[in-house]
């Protein structure tokens, strides 16, 4: 089936930290001038959402705040009924405005390198521990991720495991690679009905082009940047599996064969 619109993962995909990958940005904007549909559908969690765009378009995307779609966003949204202990950076914490975080009865768990230290996990394990009933929510569980010096760091999943392991409790995951994180993205595109003419780009074999993406039949480009390793195509599933050098070949093919 034809490619008639895209979901693009951000980091380790069209940037790494502060860098952008080279050629991304005027793919990007090649991309939007040909009204192709588009969304940057991301699991960052380190900032808000009104933070990356910021920081996307100072590297020169010119991104519109309604073309990122995130799990943190989609997090805030699930839990608005609930009053969290939020294990989030800093810059994340704008996304939460609003949400009352008084005498918590729920654990949520973002990228949060400056948390993941005992006092603040144990803070977690304490609150779940003794109420077996709060859930513990993931925004994502990506076992690692490409850091700004281009080498793999930890992501969130080893930390939530933990949290899993020391109460017995299972935590729900809200982003990718969430059949609901996906239907979501492709909601707010308009192709809903139409999965199987929408790609994934995406530089993680498992959270960008796993689960959901696999189950709903997108077509799934794996990238080989960011967290890329040589052998992660041999690992996944093949179905409607291609392999581009970056963003900006996958792009390309897109944009030609809609041309």
């Amino acid at each position: 089936m034809a490619v008639k619109a895209l979901l693009i993962d951000l980091s380790g995909t069209i940037h790494i930290d502060a860098k952008a990958i080279p050629g991304a940005v005027e793919a990007v904007h090649k991309l939007r001038a040909s009204k192709i549909p588009f969304r940057f559908a991301t699991n960052t969690t380190k900032t808000s959402s009104r933070k990356l765009v910021d920081k996307l378009n100072a590297l020169g995307f010119n991104v519109n705040e309604n073309e990122v779609f995130t799990s943190l966003s989609a997090c805030r949204d699930s839990i608005s009924h609930l009053r969290p202990l939020l294990l989030m950076e800093d810059a994340a914490l704008d996304e939460f405005k609003g949400i009352d975080t008084h005498d918590p009865n729920a654990v949520v768990v973002g990228l949060a390198p400056s948390k993941f230290r005992y006092d603040y996990m144990n803070e977690a394990f304490r609150l779940l521990i003794n109420n077996p009933s709060i859930p513990l929510i993931a925004v994502h569980k990506a076992k690692y991720f490409a850091d700004k010096d281009e080498k793999l760091s930890m992501g969130p999943g080893g930390f939530v495991e933990a949290l899993e392991y020391a109460t017995g409790t299972k935590a729900s995951i809200v982003g990718k690679p969430t059949k609901s994180f996906f239907e979501l993205a492709l909601k707010q595109i308009g192709m809903q009905d139409n999965p199987e003419n929408v790609a994934m780009i995406g530089d993680d074999v498992n959270n960008d082009l796993g689960g959901g993406a696999l189950e709903l039949g997108l077509h799934r480009y794996l990238v080989r940047t960011g967290k890329y390793r040589p052998g992660d195509e041999e690992k996944a599933d093949t179905k409607n599996l291609v392999v581009f050098d970056s963003v900006v070949q996958a792009i390309e093919e897109v944009l030609k064969a809609n041309s």
